[in-house]
């Protein structure tokens, strides 16, 4: 069985957010899972400079330290620019690693991030407590199994938080689109599955947003994981939205939401680096375990979810990953353990748009019991 490797106060601290969402929920989170599920599932390696997933790169440079993820067809396209070639060449990632010695890790950053692309400084994040802010009235307190929960999230971190919830009791309901799907349907089924099993898969036209408009105005809660414009710019935002008494909405970011840093993509290893969550030493950083910045900020956003609904809802709740693996990282000791938990696999995740008759029944049930 494939394990990764984590410091023992990190893990120490994500199984006290499980802990809180059992008491919450009555559910039973395990963190080991959590954390090393996926190696564990895929059999990946552990992490050295390239990470398990084999996607994400550490490089050095002037300046320290930065990791880049490759991981969707349109990071690919964007190397030639990166690297201001003409074509892709042989060695891409040499070419990439002579780059960031060429600027230094902050101008390499800036480039990358003009082009849309994931990248992470080491140590330029710092952790930051989860935002909350008044989105609308709060309403009573409800129950797990009477929540209805949409999911915008995709990739690790928001589809976690809607896994727990859905283990919980909550019907959550996935949204993708034909046109863009969920990035993991792309990759190995077992870890889709594992992440997604579960929930009501339902299929929305982005481009014209009445259907989604209604299935959000009568969420319970709304797990969202865009840049937030990307939103706003369909009038699906939070602000744009009307919601219902106590709605929780949940937005999970790379890098924040103020700034230039709203605009930074991230995934789990680059924000990992970006939050100095990194294993090895100050002189030669390692990846920390897999991933980890998403299973953590996963867990971290259930449990901000559920002490939402416990006070009646009603707020929008902003959680960065980078700021979440910055929290993590201070706590960082010279102790580690293994997480070796093999998720149990029941049943699959539903294909793409399979329960999207049950979903219109279900919003027109709920508009009709709020007129």
């Amino acid at each position: 069985m494939s394990s990764v490797r984590v410091p023992a106060a990190v893990l120490a601290h994500a199984r006290e957010n499980a802990q809180a969402i059992a008491s919450l929920a009555g559910v039973d989170i395990d963190a080991d899972e959590a954390i090393g599920g996926r190696a564990a599932l895929l059999g990946l390696p552990p992490p050295g400079r390239i990470s398990s997933g084999g996607a994400t790169r550490l490089m050095d440079g002037p300046g320290g330290w930065c990791a880049l993820t490759l991981s969707r067809p349109d990071d690919l396209d964007a190397v030639p620019a990166l690297i201001e070639h003409d074509t892709m060449p042989d060695a891409p990632w040499d070419a990439i690693d002579c780059k960031v010695r060429d600027l230094g890790v902050a101008a390499f950053a800036e480039r990358a991030r003009l082009l849309g692309l994931p990248v992470g400084v080491l140590g330029e994040s710092v952790s930051a407590p989860t935002t909350v802010s008044r989105s609308g009235e709060r309403g009573a307190p409800i129950p797990s199994p009477d929540l209805l929960i949409v999911d915008l999230s995709s990739m690790w971190a928001g589809p976690l938080c809607g896994r727990v919830l859905a283990d919980a009791g909550a019907t959550v309901v996935k949204v993708e689109s034909a046109q863009r799907r969920d990035g993991t349907r792309n990759g190995p089924v077992e870890f889709f599955d594992w992440i997604n099993a579960g929930k009501l898969s339902y299929s929305a036209d982005f481009d014209d947003p009445a259907a989604l408009r209604r299935l959000l105005a009568i969420a319970d809660v709304v797990i969202e994981s865009s840049r937030p414009a990307a939103l706003q710019r369909r009038g699906l935002g939070p602000a744009e939205v009307a919601a219902r008494p106590g709605r929780t909405w949940i937005r999970i970011t790379g890098h924040g939401t103020t700034g230039e840093r709203a605009d930074w993509v991230a995934f789990g290893d680059d924000a990992a680096v970006s939050g100095a969550l990194v294993g090895g030493t100050p002189e030669a950083p390692q990846f920390c375990g897999d991933a980890i910045a998403d299973p953590l900020t996963g867990v971290c956003a259930a449990r901000a979810v559920l002490e939402s609904r416990a006070r009646g809802g009603g707020e929008l709740i902003e959680v960065s990953m980078s700021a979440v693996a910055a929290e993590y990282a201070r706590l960082i000791t010279d102790d580690e353990t293994d997480c070796t938990a093999m998720p149990s696999l029941t049943v699959p995740a539903a294909p793409l748009g399979a329960d999207n008759d049950l979903v219109h029944r279900m919003v027109a049930e709920r508009l009709a019991t709020s007129c």
